[in-house]
């Protein structure tokens, strides 16, 4: 069996960037259900920091990284999808895409179409995919129209600028949320129909100013803590509130009691794992980011790169929010 060895960012401990190390590992050939693939660049996400600082707990040593694009350099039994020298991308678990070469399972694993390059498929895979299930898949009760109002926090994000693309491809009204004019603008040219910089406006009031009173049909809250309470205020009634994520730390916990009173809201707590549980599941959510994205609905911004080796310092910059669209590891 030949064997190759790899470099691989790992931590050993959970805690601050610094724990991020860079080890030796060796790779062999994937069994059944598994590819090997190299990577020509890795995607960097918030849920990397969850991991690495131990909001969401694994056993040690951790290799991080969910998300890469590169060449499959051999396939395993029962693999049809994919041979060697396909160019591929991928958001997936288990965490490891962090490195030059790894061996993984190949369900969430897609070819990548010969339109879009490497960076851009590192870049838009976890992303992207969230985008997708949030605007198609993760709806309110009462459904979307075109011309409807929803509510998207961190807004100049990386998910946050896909979707306000998406959104406005498919004729929503798409309010933004960011914590600068620099972002709020970046949001708006992107296709939101209107930005809110939340550090110096009350979201919650001008989202009811925006709408005239009546509120949106569903806020997508990536930020957690900060904006959980507000957002509820946003709703109109039999709104959706659908959390995804916790930049600002985790929501805290809550009587259901209070949505009642609110409108009898809907709650829930989303993420792309549920959605990517089969081939079959992944290639359909796949091929409808792809064809968006190769229709120039939706292009991928990547406003940060950085070496491999330089992987403390992205999450650095990633944490003190001193980034924008998406930030791409290469290696």
């Amino acid at each position: 069996m030949s064997t190759t060895e790899t470099r691989a960012v790992r931590i050993h401990a959970a805690g601050g960037p610094e724990q991020l190390v860079i080890d030796t590992l060796t790779v062999g050939e994937p069994g059944p259900g598994q590819v090997r693939i190299r990577h020509h660049a890795i995607g960097l996400n918030y849920i990397d920091v969850y991991q690495r600082s131990g909001l969401y707990p694994f056993q040690m040593p951790l290799a991080l990284g969910m998300e890469g694009a590169g060449v499959i350099e051999a396939v395993g039994e029962g693999v049809t999808h994919l041979k060697a020298g396909d160019r591929a991308a991928y958001a997936a678990n288990p965490p490891g895409s962090y490195c030059d070469v790894r061996v993984m399972p190949a369900m969430n694993v897609c070819r990548l179409p010969d339109a879009i390059d490497f960076e851009t498929g590192a870049a838009m895979m976890l992303k992207g995919l969230t985008a997708q299930y949030l605007l198609k898949r993760c709806r309110p009760v009462e459904g979307l129209e075109p011309g409807d109002f929803v509510l998207f926090h961190a807004a100049a994000g990386g998910v946050g600028l896909i979707a306000c693309q998406w959104a406005r491809a498919l004729g929503l009204q798409l309010i933004g949320t960011a914590g600068s004019d620099d972002k709020c603008k970046l949001a708006l040219e992107h296709g939101a129909s209107h930005a809110i910089n939340y550090r110096t406006e009350d979201f919650a009031a001008r989202v009811k100013e925006i709408t005239g009173g009546q509120g949106v049909k569903v806020v997508y809250d990536s930020v957690g803590k900060d904006t959980f309470e507000k957002s509820l205020d946003c709703l109109r009634p039999f709104g959706l509130m659908a959390s995804f994520g916790n930049a600002s730390g985790p929501v805290a916990p809550f009587a259901p009691g209070i949505l009642g009173p609110k409108g009898s809201l809907y709650m829930t707590r989303q993420t792309l794992f549920s959605h990517i549980t089969s081939r079959e599941r992944t290639q359909a959510m796949a091929d409808d980011l792809f064809a968006v994205v190769e229709a120039g609905q939706v292009k991928i911004r990547i406003d940060q790169r950085f070496a491999l080796t330089d992987v403390r310092k992205a999450h650095e910059s990633l944490e003190a929010r001193a980034t924008t669209g998406c930030t791409v590891l290469l290696p």
